[in-house]
C-alpha cells in the first residue's frame, strides 16, 4: 500500500543563503579596504613674498582692514563700515595725484582674522571710485 500522496513535481528553487554569505563578505572586505577622510578643517598657508623689491615704485593707496571691520585709507580712519564712506575716501586719496600721473595702486592690508566680506567690500569700493590696480600685501617669508 502506497500512502504517500501523489505530488506535482516539485519548482526548482533558488537557495539565498549561499548568495547572502557572498554579499557580506564581499561587504566586508570593502568596508575593511575603503579609506576614510576627514575634511573638516582645512589647512591654509597665507602667500609669501619672495620678490625683490622694485625700484621705481608707483603711488599707492594703502587700505587697512583690521579685525574689528575698521578701515584705514592711508592712516586715516574711515567713520563706518559702509561701501560708501570707503568710496569716498578712496576718491579723496586718489584726488591728490598729478594731472598725467599714472593711477595709483590700491594696496590691501587685511588681518587674518578679518571677515572676508570686508575685504570684498574694498574691492566694490575701489571698483566704484575707478581704481583698477589692486594687490595685497604678503607677510616676507624670511629666506635670503
Amino acid at each position: 500500500m502506497n500512502f504517500r500522496k501523489k505530488r506535482g513535481r516539485d519548482e526548482p528553487e533558488i537557495n539565498l543563503i549561499p548568495f547572502i554569505d557572498v554579499l557580506l563578505v564581499i561587504l566586508i572586505f570593502l568596508m575593511v579596504t575603503t579609506t576614510y577622510s576627514k575634511f573638516t578643517e582645512l589647512h591654509i598657508t597665507l602667500p609669501t613674498a619672495d620678490a625683490d623689491k622694485a625700484k621705481d615704485r608707483p603711488r599707492e593707496i594703502s587700505v587697512t582692514v583690521d579685525a574689528k571691520g575698521l578701515y584705514t585709507v592711508n592712516q586715516v580712519a574711515v567713520p563706518g563700515q559702509e561701501v560708501g564712506a570707503l568710496v569716498q575716501q578712496l576718491q579723496l586719496a586718489a584726488g591728490a595725484a598729478v594731472d598725467g600721473a599714472p593711477t595709483p595702486v590700491v594696496v590691501i592690508n587685511a588681518d587674518q582674522f578679518a571677515q572676508h566680506q570686508m575685504v570684498i567690500n574694498v574691492l566694490e569700493a575701489a571698483r566704484m571710485a575707478g581704481l583698477e590696480k589692486i594687490t595685497f600685501a604678503a607677510q616676507a617669508s624670511g629666506k635670503k
